[in-house]
C-alpha cells in the first residue's frame, strides 16, 4: 500500500502558509484559492470537502491517506472520506486532550476541542451535516492518553462508549478490534519536553521510546489504512525539533521503519 500524503495548511479557518513548508514531492495540497464569506464553520468546509474528496479518491486507488493539517477538525473530513470510499475503520486517536467537549461543557469555546464528539454525533453537528457524515459508533473508537480533560468534557466522556486508553504504554498489549485501523495523531501527546511547539503544551506526555514501539505495533498489523496527524505551531520556539520528532513518528506508523 502506498501513501498519499495530503496537506491542509489551515488551523480552524486560519491560514497557515509556514505549513506548506512541509510539502514534499508527490504531496497533494488543499489550499483553496480563497474562501468564501460566511462563518469560520462555512470556511472549513470550504477545504473540508476536497479533503473529504481526496481521502476517498486515495482509498480507491488503494493506497493509504495520509492526512496533515493544523488541527484536529479535519479528522471529520478525512472521516467522511473513509465513508465516501466504503471503509469503516476503527478509530484510533493519540491526544493530550479528549476533543469531547460540545458547546454546554467547553470553558473555552474552542471548536478544536469537540471534534471527536462531533464525529460520534454529539454536540454541534454542522460540519458533520456539512460533509454528510455518518455517525461514528462510539464503540468503535480507543482514545489515548488524553490526560488534559476539562469537568464536562470528562463526564461526557465517562458516560460515553468510547474505549480511553489512558496509559499509551497499555496499545502495546491491548487487542485491538478486526478490521481495517484508521489513527489520528494530534502531535501534542507528546511531552512539551521532546516538542515544544504546540499552541497547547501539557507535561507529562508519553516518552518518546513508547510512542515508537506503539506506532511499529501498529504499523506491524498490516490493517492501518489511514493516518491523520495534527501538527504542531511552526511559528513557535522550538518547531524544527518538534518537526523531525513528529515525522519520524509518522514513518514508523506509516512504513514501519524506526
Amino acid at each position: 500500500m502506498d501513501n498519499q500524503f495530503i496537506l491542509t495548511p489551515y488551523y480552524i479557518a486560519e491560514h497557515v502558509p509556514a505549513l506548506l513548508g512541509l510539502e514534499q514531492a508527490g504531496w497533494w495540497v488543499n489550499d483553496p484559492a480563497g474562501l468564501p464569506t460566511g462563518t469560520g464553520q462555512d470556511q472549513m468546509l470550504s477545504f473540508y470537502r476536497p479533503l473529504r474528496d481526496q481521502v476517498a479518491a486515495t482509498v480507491k486507488a488503494g493506497d493509504r491517506p495520509v492526512s496533515i493539517a493544523g488541527d484536529c477538525c479535519t479528522s471529520l473530513a478525512v472521516l467522511a472520506g473513509l465513508q465516501q470510499a466504503g471503509s469503516a475503520p476503527t478509530l484510533i486517536w493519540l491526544d493530550a486532550h479528549g476533543d469531547f467537549n460540545d458547546w454546554s461543557t467547553t470553558p473555552s469555546g474552542f471548536l478544536g476541542g469537540m471534534p471527536l464528539a462531533m464525529m460520534v454525533g454529539r454536540g454541534d453537528q454542522t460540519i458533520p451535516a456539512g460533509l454528510e457524515l455518518q455517525t461514528l459508533p462510539e464503540d468503535r473508537v480507543i482514545l489515548s492518553d488524553a490526560r488534559d480533560l476539562d469537568p464536562g468534557e470528562a463526564e461526557n466522556l465517562a458516560e460515553s462508549q468510547v474505549r480511553h486508553v489512558r496509559d499509551v504504554t497499555d496499545l502495546l498489549t491491548l487487542d485491538l478490534p478486526a478490521g481495517p485501523l484508521w489513527v489520528h495523531f494530534d502531535t501534542d501527546i507528546l511531552d512539551p519536553v521532546d516538542a515544544p511547539a504546540m499552541n497547547y503544551p501539557t507535561p507529562g506526555g508519553p516518552p518518546l521510546v513508547t510512542m515508537q514501539r506503539v506506532f511499529q505495533r501498529l504499523a506491524d498489523t498490516g490493517r492501518v489504512v489511514a493516518v491523520s496527524m495534527s501538527s504542531w505551531n511552526p511559528a513557535l520556539e522550538g518547531a524544527g525539533r518538534s518537526a523531525k520528532i513528529c515525522f519520524d513518528l509518522l514513518q514508523t506508523l506509516t512504513t514501519g521503519v524506526l
